[in-house]
C-alpha cells in the first residue's frame, strides 16, 4: 500500500484529497508586524504591480501568484516571509502575550518562531531550541531580517532542555512543531514520499513523544503547550498525544479554527485513543488548498 493510501478510511473524500496533492501549493506570505503594519505592507505590494490575496481567516497572510514571494524589496526589507499557509496555525494557537515567557522547541528555520516574537511585539523571552546547526543558521538569518530581538537560540535536543540558561522559571506556553515524516507536505515536497517507511514513522514517533513530554514538563500550570506536525500518521499525532495524557499532568483543550478541518481519530490500526483527541485538528490538503496539517492544543494541569 502506498502511504496516502493507508489514510483513505480517514478521509471524507480521498479523491478530492488524492487530487489536491498533485496540484502546486499557493505562494504564501506572512506579513511581519514588527516593520510594517498589513496595509503598509499591502500598498508596498501594488505599488510594485505584485497582485496578493489575503487569507480568509487571517489578514495577515497573503495569496501571492509569484512562485519566488522573497524576490521584491517589502521581503528582502523584512516587511514579508514566506510562510505556507497552514504553518500559521501553530502560533495562532498558541497565542502568545507581550511580556511571556515562550520556547519554541523545534524552532529552526524560524517561520513559526517569528511569527511567535511578532505576536509577543518583541517582549519577554522567546528560547529558540533546534538540534541541527545549519538550519540554526537559517534562523538567525531569518530573526536578523525580521527584527527579532527578544529572541535566545539554543543548540540542543529539545527532549534535554534544560531550564538553568532562563533563570529556571517555567514556560508560559511552549510550541512543540515536531520533525515528522511530512506527508503533508508533498505539494511543495513531491518527492516527500518516495522514501517513506512505516519503520521511520515509528522511530520518528518515538522522538516526538520525548518532546512533548518534556515541554509539559517546562511549562507552568495553566499554561498552554501547542502539538503539530505536517503529517496524516495516527502514530505521529494522535498516538503522541494519548501517550503525552498519561504520562503528564495535562489535558487536551478544544480551539476555534476558522479553517475547514476534521476532528483527531480515536481509533487506528487496531488501536484506541484517548477520547479527548477528537479536540485536535485535521487539516487536509483539499479542505483549503493548503499543505497537510495537523494540531492540537494541551494545558498543564500540575
Amino acid at each position: 500500500m502506498q502511504p496516502l493510501e493507508r489514510y483513505e478510511p480517514l478521509v471524507d473524500d480521498f479523491e478530492a484529497l488524492r487530487a489536491a496533492c498533485e496540484r502546486p501549493l499557493p505562494s504564501v506570505v506572512r506579513v511581519n508586524t514588527l516593520k510594517a503594519t498589513v496595509e503598509r505592507a499591502t500598498r508596498a505590494l501594488s505599488e510594485e504591480g505584485i497582485d496578493y490575496e489575503p487569507t480568509d481567516w487571517h489578514d495577515g497572510l497573503l495569496k501571492l501568484p509569484d512562485a519566488q514571494p522573497g524576490s521584491n524589496w517589502p521581503y528582502f526589507h523584512g516587511w514579508l516571509h514566506g510562510q505556507e499557509e497552514v504553518s500559521a496555525v501553530p502560533a495562532t494557537v498558541l497565542d502568545p502575550e507581550p511580556g511571556d515567557r515562550v520556547w519554541d522547541a523545534c524552532a529552526a528555520p524560524g517561520s513559526k518562531t517569528t511569527q511567535l516574537g511578532a505576536l509577543m511585539d518583541d517582549t519577554g523571552l522567546l528560547v529558540a531550541s533546534d538540534n541541527n546547526l545549519g538550519r540554526i543558521s537559517a534562523l538567525r538569518s531569518n530573526a536578523e531580517r525580521l527584527g527579532l530581538t527578544n529572541l535566545a537560540i539554543t543548540h540542543e535536543d529539545a527532549r534535554n532542555h534544560s531550564l538553568k540558561p532562563f533563570e529556571s522559571e517555567l514556560y508560559d506556553r511552549t510550541l512543540v512543531d515536531v520533525p515528522c515524516s511530512c506527508e503533508g507536505t508533498i505539494r511543495k515536497n513531491p518527492d516527500a514520499l518516495e522514501d517513506w517507511t512505516r519503520e521511520h514513522v515509528d522511530a520518528i514517533a518515538g522522538v516526538q513523544k520525548g518532546v512533548l513530554r518534556r515541554a509539559l514538563q517546562t511549562t507552568r500550570e495553566g499554561g498552554t503547550v501547542v502539538y503539530s506536525t505536517c503529517t496524516f500518521a495516527p502514530e505521529e499525532n494522535e498516538a503522541v498525544l494519548d501517550y503525552a495524557l498519561a504520562e503528564e499532568p495535562c489535558e487536551l483543550v478544544d480551539y476555534d479554527l476558522p479553517l475547514e478541518h476534521a476532528p483527531g481519530v480515536t481509533e487506528w490500526d487496531g488501536q484506541s485513543f484517548d477520547e479527548s483527541v477528537r479536540k485536535a485538528k485535521r487539516i487536509y490538503p483539499h479542505h483549503n488548498d493548503t499543505g497537510g496539517f495537523f494540531c492540537a492544543k494541551l494545558e498543564v494541569t500540575a
